[in-house]
């Protein structure tokens, strides 16, 4: 029979592992449902945000069954949000003149009074999304991303650097905002961008961690491409501090 230590033993073990083992919870941020995936203690920041490129949100979710840092991936099935009865693409209220962009092209008949409702909510919420989300010191939130229809060509015009490895596969490419972050990928076999500008804003997670300087990188890939997005993520994991 098992001593009352050995009990108490097992139990540490058990708490112990729960540090460590990835444990899915939900939380609310500006109103949007995120479910969060914790590996053990990191600053590394992961973040899926439209609800549409499930390819993404599949790899990042198996990514983080054993890999260190904090995921957020949204619950919702659009690329859309509705926040306060308007919608609103998520990616772009980082900022309240991104999110009246976005408010106004989605919801084209919206009165002043609306409008205002859902940005003085944003403007009130969006501090604990950023807290969230922005990494430690020194490190870096990592975006998934998938497309059908956008490539790396739509970036090309409004980046610092570039590295065209795979013209062939234009849909597949890093987007980063780091200069140290650039010159390791550029060395990669994969496409790859360096935006350090913080304007125009759109209210863009790129935009924004360019003008609080952070790390960013968001990873493009076709939406369906599942190991070509695995591949790409584990490379940068392992190369990245």
């Amino acid at each position: 029979m098992h001593s009352e230590m050995d009990r108490r033993q097992f139990a540490f073990s058990l708490a112990g592992l729960g540090r460590l083992w990835p444990q899915p919870r939900f939380v609310h941020l500006c109103g949007i449902e995120f479910r969060v995936k914790r590996y053990a203690s990191s600053p590394r920041r992961f973040l899926v945000i439209h609800g549409d490129e499930t390819t993404a949100r599949d790899v990042l979710s198996d990514y983080m069954f054993d890999h260190y840092g904090i995921a957020y991936m949204v619950t919702n099935s659009g690329r859309n949000v509705e926040i306060e009865g308007v919608t609103i693409d998520p990616n772009r209220m980082f900022s309240r003149v991104g999110a009246q962009k976005s408010i106004d092209s989605l919801n084209p008949r919206i009165d002043a009074a609306r409008r205002e409702k859902a940005l003085a909510f944003l403007d009130r919420e969006r501090r604990n999304l950023l807290r969230k989300l922005t990494p430690g010191a020194g490190s870096r939130l990592f975006a998934l991303h998938n497309n059908r229809d956008y490539s790396v060509n739509d970036e090309i015009p409004g980046s610092d650097r570039v590295s065209i490895r795979q013209p062939d596969r234009p849909r597949e490419f890093f987007l980063c905002t780091d200069l140290r972050d650039f010159e390791i990928l550029s060395k990669s076999p994969y496409n790859v961008v360096l935006q350090t500008k913080s304007e125009p804003d759109d209210g863009s997670l790129s935009r924004l961690a360019a003008r609080r300087g952070f790390r960013y990188i968001n990873l493009e890939c076709a939406i369906g491409s599942y190991e070509d997005q695995m591949e790409r993520v584990r490379w940068l994991d392992d190369r990245l501090p």
